[in-house]
């Protein structure tokens, strides 16, 4: 075998000093993550923390979900369930406990709560009644120019606005509706973070879901405190087709395609504080928004869609 002395060793100056040179971009490269990570920190300009936004998996369903408010069906034991709500603004867990789970089909949007509660109770009997100050859960949904707002008590009692954007609200066809006359729309700017950088929005408070299902079951009893209940738990059917209006912005497929992300919020809200010195806001949620408000679609929680089947999902997981 024969070789070149003279290559060989240009070969080895070569080497020596590509080595210097990673040894160089290894010491730059921590400098350059952090300025990244700055430039993108500075660009963030919403309460809650980019790294503490919840991500989660929504399987489909093949079995038919009955609306009762038991969550006893086979698929809702199966379907992963939220991790515990915490302080919508501490982020430390809530006193009771309260988790979320997610299901879907080519119909409907299905959502379960499950909520601890020693002593059940509520008030509000009329629907759009403002049962924000009532012990409620609530769900957010969010389209790319407008989201719903549903809300829900006890004795079954809804609450539901649709927001829509005020930039998108003449050029999202929003203004040709008839369920958006702009006499029907009240100016909102949010609740405690009123310097969304994308302005005010305009609701509807008289819009309801197409289709809309709800269901409560009390475990124990509504409004009696001589005994000791176990809780609460809701189900909610949401139908695709009555998505339009958030769906329509970004041309979002109804029901989702495999892998579609979608921005939900679940929370709690409750008439009592656990006692100081703890510092119980009163509003619990799955993801905390570091904010007294609800209304912010960045703060959401991702739902990513899976056509898999929702006993796939115990093996995922794995």
């Amino acid at each position: 075998m024969h070789y070149n002395v003279t290559a060989t060793l240009e070969i080895r100056r070569t080497m020596i000093s590509l080595a210097r040179l990673a040894r160089r971009l290894a010491c730059l490269f921590p400098a350059v993550l952090s300025l990244m990570l700055s430039a993108r920190a500075a660009e963030w300009k919403f309460p809650c923390p980019e790294n503490e936004i919840a991500h989660y998996t929504a399987y489909h369903i093949r079995e038919p979900i009955h609306i009762d408010g038991r969550l006893d069906e086979p698929a809702w034991q199966r379907a992963p369930r939220s991790p515990r709500f915490v302080d919508i603004i501490s982020g430390k867990p809530g006193l009771h406990d309260t988790r979320a789970s997610v299901l879907w089909d080519d119909e409907n949007l299905y959502v379960g709560y499950r909520v601890q509660e020693p002593f059940v109770h509520a008030k509000y009997t009329t629907n759009n009644s403002p049962i924000y100050y009532d012990n409620d859960v609530e769900i957010f949904i969010a389209g790319r120019d407008a989201y719903y707002e549903f809300e829900i008590n006890g004795f079954n009692t809804t609450y539901e606005v649709l927001f829509v954007w005020q930039d998108a609200y003449d050029r999202g066809e929003f203004s040709g509706s008839p369920d958006f006359e702009r006499s029907q729309l009240v100016p909102f700017n949010g609740v405690g973070f009123t310097t969304h950088p994308r302005g005010g929005r305009l609701g509807n408070f008289n819009w309801h879901f197409p289709g809309r299902k709800s269901a409560v079951f009390i475990d124990g009893t509504m409004n009696q405190d001589d005994d000791r209940d176990r809780g609460w738990s809701v189900e909610l059917a949401f139908p695709w087709q009555g998505m339009t209006w958030l769906a329509k912005a970004d041309h979002r497929a109804l029901p989702p395609k495999d892998g579609d992300i979608w921005r939900m919020d679940f929370s709690r809200f409750n008439t009592y504080k656990e006692a100081p010195p703890v510092k119980d806001s009163g509003g619990w949620v799955w993801t905390r928004h570091a904010v007294w408000d609800s209304h912010v679609p960045e703060c959401f929680a991702y739902i990513a869609f899976s056509t898999n089947d929702v006993s796939q999902a115990a093996q995922e997981k794995q």
